[in-house]
């Protein structure tokens, strides 16, 4: 079998891999959008016939943290018009 032939089974493999993913995908989208539409009906008939949440109750208002201070890491910002490598700066003369 000749290299392009080979190129060519692997491509029609990965195609049908990939359809079959995308059609697992889709099932799994049109499961979760049934549960969903199911999972709406009964908050609305919960609502309805006067079902209720507690009010939450406020949360202590918490200190702010501190801020950390700075990691000096030795990167300085390039110069407009420089050129800059791994290395850092390269001379532009």
């Amino acid at each position: 079998m000749s290299e392009q032939q080979e190129h060519l089974t692997n491509l029609l493999k990965q195609r049908q891999d990939l359809l079959d993913e995308i059609n697992g995908l889709q099932q799994q989208a049109a499961s979760k959008r049934e549960l969903l539409l199911r999972a709406s009906g009964a908050i609305e008939y919960l609502q309805q016939i006067g079902v209720t949440l507690p009010e939450p109750e406020e949360a202590p208002a918490e200190e702010p943290a501190a801020e950390a201070p700075p990691v000096e890491t030795g990167w300085k910002p390039p110069v407009e018009g420089e050129v800059v490598n791994a290395e850092g700066p390269i001379p532009t003369t």
